[in-house]
């Protein structure tokens, strides 16, 4: 019951936003349009469709807003007047009543809520789709102290069943995308959704959360480049994430980082670099580096990372993909592009090199050499999607956060330093880790790993030579022969069996036709 009326209330609002053009444009329904137009005629037609679709997101719920700003990132799925309204989708819904916030805390922590803090703000600082964040401290240790100031990120009640309904309501919806749209299975419409599902699973998690901040912590653990809050591991529950409450400017808030002595190109220069360090160092990366997630240290280059509800992940087979296509596409190397695409089984086999590298040139070769400020990367990867139907490339699901993610830090490099220029600025980090990879770093990389190995069996190896040469291979291989042999006369036997049966059958059957 709840799902139905879940679905009159989506269909209700995407009636009175117009959304019925995104369905009803389509040839196999185009007579019903009429109809309904006539039906509600009343309604105004001024906005723009992409206008009137992010409005109807952002009354739909956080979730669909969630959902919006992905498909903002999938140029290859929305057209780009629309991708580009629904990157001004901001992740900031009401928040939930703070009795609810406190109940939900004496219940994950089975006591008083005073027992657990010494201060807790019933206000929230933030509030996103899945939980919102208060500020607290803990109580003062035996050892002295005022007790350390805290952040308390709550789960909103109630969240995981209104997921459960509208996840399968995206299903539905991309399931009718794979029948009405030509380009609908090879834009895989169902796997993005899956890919949604399972984030939005691990958002609902907080100590998987926490589990992957403190992950994130180690790995820049001293960095300059970017802090991560510590995790307080005996106060994190599924329900509750507590961590080290962060000061710092937003990083969208230009004027006050000038005023604080921040120098905006070098932090640029940073953000970069953290992208790429995450991705092909770690191949784990925060995969939701939007303005309201990054703060800055006041004075300082150093990036401040919060909300760890969704991170990506990449194996070292993605890793060095994405590796040899950027240096391709840095180097010009567009037949590179092009092999790197046919052997990882991106296009079909039988795809003609030369022809998807001129369609890969026509696309990059007019943006190098350009500030940062003359290049949407955003419009490069819809030329790019736009190049790739002719020759049948499947999306990636898997990918889809490192595009985001990828965005995300283009975007803010154009907001820091309009002057950056994001090649010159990755090419270097990039031809160093390839070379740590297939240079004679990875040769020595690789001997000092497998050395341990090496260590434990090189004391066995007079042992294991003494036990090969003691075996008797030849009378193994003679015995091995021997079965082979009888095996062999068993099925001879038996041939010879079915063939007289197969002659006097042929003998009887002539007799019969003869007589």
């Amino acid at each position: 019951m709840m799902k139905l009326l879940r679905l009159v209330r989506i269909l209700a609002i995407g009636l009175r936003f117009e959304l019925e053009e995104f369905f009803l444009g389509h040839e196999r329904v185009r007579p019903l349009r009429w109809l309904v137009r006539a039906t509600l005629f009343w309604r105004p037609l001024a906005e723009p469709r992409g206008v009137r679709l992010r409005r109807a997101l952002e009354a739909l719920g956080p979730i669909f807003v969630k959902f919006g700003q992905m498909l903002s990132t999938r140029r290859d799925l929305v057209p780009l007047d629309i991708a580009d309204e629904l990157a001004l989708l901001q992740d900031r819904v009401p928040p939930f009543p703070s009795a609810a916030a406190i109940a939900t805390l004496e219940a994950a922590y089975k006591r008083p809520l005073a027992e657990v803090f010494a201060e807790f703000d019933a206000t929230p600082v933030a509030s996103a789709s899945v939980a919102q964040v208060h500020f607290a401290r803990l109580h003062a240790s035996p050892a002295g102290g005022d007790g350390t100031a805290v952040a308390v990120k709550v789960l909103r009640p109630g969240i995981a069943p209104v997921i459960a309904h509208d996840v399968s309501l995206l299903y539905a919806a991309a399931g009718l995308v794979e029948k009405l749209f030509a380009d609908g299975k090879r834009l895989r419409p169902r796997e993005v959704v899956a890919e949604f599902e399972k984030h939005l699973e691990d958002e609902l998690d907080l100590m998987r959360e926490a589990a992957n901040c403190s992950q994130l912590r180690r790995n820049f653990k001293d960095s300059p480049l970017l802090l991560v809050p510590g995790v307080y591991w005996d106060y994190c529950g599924r329900d509750v994430m507590v961590m080290d409450r962060m000061d710092g400017i937003p990083v969208s808030r230009i004027e006050r980082l000038r005023e604080s002595g921040v120098n905006l190109p070098r932090l640029a220069a940073s953000g970069v670099e953290i992208f790429f360090t995450q991705v092909f160092r770690d191949g784990f990366f925060h995969a939701d580096m939007h303005p309201g997630n990054i703060l800055v240290r006041p004075g300082s280059e150093q990036y401040i990372a919060l909300d760890f509800g969704i991170m990506g992940t990449l194996t070292e087979v993605d890793k060095q993909y994405l590796a040899r296509n950027f240096l391709a596409f840095f180097r010009r190397d567009y037949k590179g592009v092009a092999l790197a695409h046919l052997e990882s089984g991106w296009v079909p086999p039988d795809t003609r090199i030369d022809e998807l590298e001129a369609a890969v040139r026509a696309v990059c070769e007019p943006v190098f050499d350009r500030p940062l400020k003359e290049i949407s990367f955003g419009r490069v990867l819809l030329q790019l999607f736009q190049a790739s139907r002719r020759f049948n490339v499947e999306i990636q699901p898997q990918l889809v956060l490192l595009q985001k993610t990828l965005l995300n830090t283009e975007g803010l490099g154009r907001q820091l330093a309009p002057e950056l220029d994001l090649w010159k600025t990755a090419k270097p980090f990039l031809e160093r880790w390839m070379n740590e990879q297939v240079g004679w770093r990875a040769l020595v990389k690789n001997l000092q790993t497998e050395a341990p190995k090496w260590a434990a069996l090189l004391p066995q190896l007079p042992r294991l030579a003494h036990q090969a040469l003691n075996e008797n291979r030849l009378t193994q291989l003679e015995a091995g022969l021997a079965l082979m042999l009888r095996q062999q006369h068993v099925r001879n036997r038996w041939l010879g069996v079915i063939a007289g049966l197969l002659a006097a059958l042929s003998a009887v059957l002539l007799y019969s036709v003869l007589h």
